[in-house]
């Protein structure tokens, strides 16, 4: 995706997680969506600083989770669900296992990260376990608020 771009429609779940959410439902407040895997140790160290973004910014960010499966070993909706639980992944998970919302974002990675305004135009992405510092100023910048 490039940035500016509309966010793709939230459709092609084999399965969602703790709710389900549409495009619709997002606009109108900022979105994080970020991909994540069952295999993916990046994402298991990143995920504290997500549920802290989530829960700081409770009332003003929308929060979705992307489960991307890398592999076979990723498909198991049991392994889903008890990693989402371990790690206290509370919002939406889109479960992607047959990577079509991985393709609408032509996302090749996890853990990665799209920042949407509240008109659903994506306004920062970035990949990779580091950069949490980055992630937060971008979600300011979004949300309006400054930075302390």
């Amino acid at each position: 995706m490039k940035l500016r771009e509309q966010m793709p429609e939230l459709s092609g779940a084999t399965e969602w997680i703790n709710e389900e959410v549409t495009k619709e439902d997002l606009i109108g407040k900022p979105t994080l969506i970020h991909f994540w895997s069952v295999s993916c140790y990046l994402c298991k160290e990143a995920m504290p600083e997500i549920n802290d973004l989530r829960d700081e910014y409770d009332d003003e960010l929308n929060v979705v989770a992307v489960h991307m499966p890398r592999s076979e070993d990723d498909l198991d909706l049991g392994v889903i669900r008890s990693m989402a639980m371990g790690h206290d992944i509370t919002q939406p998970i889109f479960v992607d296992s047959e990577h079509k919302l991985t393709d609408a974002f032509e996302n090749k990675y996890v853990p990665a990260y799209y920042v949407f305004d509240a008109e659903g135009n994506l306004r920062h992405f970035q990949a990779g376990g580091s950069g949490m510092n980055m992630l937060k100023k971008r979600i300011n910048r979004v949300l309006g608020v400054e930075e302390k």
